[in-house]
């Protein structure tokens, strides 16, 4: 009997429509990695758009609804719209981990994306389930479909690919995050808070992963970090990086301002429209 291959399994997950059952596998083949059951990384055709549900409805991001902030429907909004990023990032971190056999990456930068697909399964199945609680499900709301496309956009090198989505995607998550905590739990929802804590938590670990080889590829091409990082934004990623920062958690997570603040600083005009 032949054996599963890494990119096998992650096409297979890539494939896989409802989101449940996406969430589930992840967490099933992640475990065959770890294991030894996988251990082969192997290649295979990808597809340009992963499997999804027949809902939610997706919407350009202009075509969006405004949510009620701190009503009971607007916490149902945000947790759907967190929902669907996780759901996205399961997808993105499997892409990744398999789609660039050429850039012959180590083997611990294929355990770190595998870690960061079974991740962002678990804060997926987190979200829906307090989704649940609050009478709700992933499905009920539209949602947009700028995350996947955008990142579809790097898929013919891993280096604006690492620059763009743990390294400005996920990033931001570390600076949205913890105000977000703050007026959950001044409307009292203490469990949502709760799940966006552990969310937190973890995403720094992704955003350092990210950075890691970001860096590993510029060595690999005698690249300078942040003037590199810089020309791959200007050339992918629509709009400047918007203040506040949480500087604390992108240090953590190996992002110095040295990174970010100089991009901002060349931008005047459009970080003075927040």
């Amino acid at each position: 009997m032949t054996k599963l291959t890494l990119a096998e399994a992650a096409k297979r997950a890539l494939l896989t429509e409802d989101a449940t059952e996406k969430a589930d596998i992840t967490a099933e083949l992640a475990a065959m990695w770890r294991n030894g059951e996988i251990t082969e990384i192997g290649s295979t055709d990808l597809p340009d758009r992963p499997g999804r549900p027949a809902k939610p409805e997706l919407l350009a991001p202009n075509k969006m609804p405004k949510r009620k902030k701190g009503s009971v429907q607007g916490r149902i909004g945000l947790l759907h719209a967190l929902a669907h990023i996780e759901l996205n990032a399961i997808d993105l971190a499997w892409d990744l981990c398999v789609r660039f056999p050429e850039a012959d990456m180590p083997r611990d930068f294929h355990d770190a994306w595998v870690q960061v697909a079974d991740d962002e399964a678990r804060h997926f199945k987190m979200i829906n389930k307090r989704l649940g609680e609050m009478g709700a499900a992933y499905g009920d709301l539209p949602a947009h479909d700028g995350l996947w496309q955008t990142s579809m956009d790097t898929a013919y090198d891993i280096l604006p690919r690492l620059a763009v989505v743990p390294m400005v995607f996920e990033a931001r998550g570390l600076d949205a995050t913890p105000p977000t905590i703050e007026r959950l739990l001044a409307h009292g929802d203490t469990e949502s808070a709760r799940i966006l804590k552990i969310i937190a938590h973890d995403e720094i670990a992704h955003v350092a992963a990210g950075r890691k080889y970001y860096e590993y590829v510029c060595d690999q091409r005698d690249l300078p970090y942040y003037t590199t990082w810089h020309d791959m934004l200007r050339k992918h990623f629509r709009g400047p990086l918007k203040p506040p920062f949480n500087d604390e958690a992108r240090y953590e997570a190996g992002m110095p301002p040295d990174y970010y603040q100089d991009y901002v600083l060349e931008l005047p005009g459009e970080a003075d429209d927040l």
